[in-house]
């Protein structure tokens, strides 16, 4: 997903204003706060704590059981167990899997409706409350508090601004680090008088992998696990 959105380098309006210099104004208008609907439901986050242990455990029973048997894996795919379990390699402890849907789902989510007015709850909440202000191929969300913007894609190298819970726009979504063989990998932003680089996880594009659950019959369970797109 971080290649794909490589290709997305043009910045919004936000962005031609802030070329020369962060605008006060703008910069206010791009804070954007975690949100957890569901954190007072008790249900889902009886739910939410069982599916994080099969993430971690990479136990295939337990995470199957919390899947819909008619999961939407996304526009164009077959829906169902069977495709989820083939196009997420799920027999392998390496799949993508693993990661992507442990991170949607720890970052916090919202209730949104899907056709028939019915709520479910989706997450991350990058995804599931984008402002529609802005593109979400051009911006970003940074998803932590007091992140260090650096000079170049090193943690050894000057810190230039401090970020936190707000949208920037983004320049290059993957970076090496500049040490030779150091597995970090770096955002390129455009940052308070300039541009600049925060580590990749404290940064997610709201077209990154999305996790949406439904508590069907009274038993929560992951009904779509799509990118790019809000389940309809």
């Amino acid at each position: 997903m971080r290649a794909a959105l490589r290709r997305w380098t043009a910045a919004g309006a936000c962005l031609i204003a802030m070329a020369a210099i962060w605008a006060p104004a703008c910069a206010q208008d791009m804070v954007f706060r975690p949100i957890d609907e569901g954190a007072d439901n008790r249900g889902w986050q009886t739910y939410k704590k069982n599916l994080l242990d099969a993430l971690e455990a990479k136990n295939r029973s337990a995470l199957l059981t919390a899947i819909d048997p008619n999961v939407d894996n996304g526009p164009g795919e077959k829906t169902g167990l069977d495709e989820f379990r083939r196009r997420w390699s799920l027999e392998d402890d390496k799949s993508p899997m693993w990661r992507e849907l442990y991170k949607a789902v720890t970052l916090g989510g919202a209730f949104v409706k899907d056709e028939r007015g019915q709520a479910r709850f989706c997450a991350p909440y990058v995804a599931a409350k984008w402002p529609t202000d802005f593109d979400p191929f051009r911006f970003g969300a940074i998803v932590a508090d007091d992140v260090l913007v650096k000079s170049e894609p090193s943690s050894g190298a000057r810190t230039i601004a401090r970020l936190g819970f707000e949208l920037v726009p983004v320049e290059d979504w993957e970076v090496a680090d500049i040490t030779p063989g150091f597995p970090q990998k770096w955002t390129r932003i455009r940052a308070p008088g300039g541009h600049g680089f925060v580590p990749e996880e404290h940064i997610r594009s709201p077209i990154e992998h999305m996790a949406c659950f439904s508590p069907q019959g009274g038993a929560w369970r992951l009904v779509s696990f799509t990118a790019g797109y809000l389940p309809e």
